[in-house]
């Protein structure tokens, strides 16, 4: 890891009607609407799934990097991620995140050590410690 602090910056332009186009110097551009919800088309990324996906990328890419520093051997993690938005104390905002993942280890490969590094993964995700919602993990391990 380099160096903190990160400094990371994004753009987002729009004309009067239809799509938002957000972007980072070196990746690609990201069309983006409104979700159904909010009137929007429902076909595209919103502020509201990207911040979602944001969480699931970074739990994933923490797992990664402990499981890696501590030497533990995997073969999959499925994390799927559902933000629940709400108003709360007169604010809307996410009110909870929930994070379900699963990993899939070989025969023999310690339960309690890899349930471990997946909550240790969720407590140093900076996505998820960045937000004010509750956070909600349900894990399974599965030997394969």
């Amino acid at each position: 890891m380099q160096d903190l602090p990160h400094r990371y910056a994004v753009s987002a332009r729009a004309a009067a009607e239809g799509e938002v186009v957000v972007s980072s110097r070196g990746v690609g551009e990201i069309p983006t609407a409104a979700p159904a919800e909010f009137g929007g088309p429902g076909d595209r990324w919103s502020p509201e799934t990207l911040l979602v996906a944001a969480v699931a990328d970074c739990f994933v890419l923490s797992f990664r990097a402990i499981a890696r520093a501590s030497g533990f051997a995997w073969r999959d993690l499925d994390c799927k991620a559902e933000g629940v938005l709400d108003r709360v104390d007169g604010t809307l905002r996410f009110s909870d995140l929930h994070v379900r993942a699963r990993l899939v280890v070989q025969e023999g490969t310690d339960e309690a050590r890899a349930r471990r590094l997946l909550e240790k993964a969720e407590k140093s995700c900076l996505v998820s410690n960045s937000l004010l919602a509750r956070r909600h993990l349900a894990l399974e391990v599965v030997k394969a």
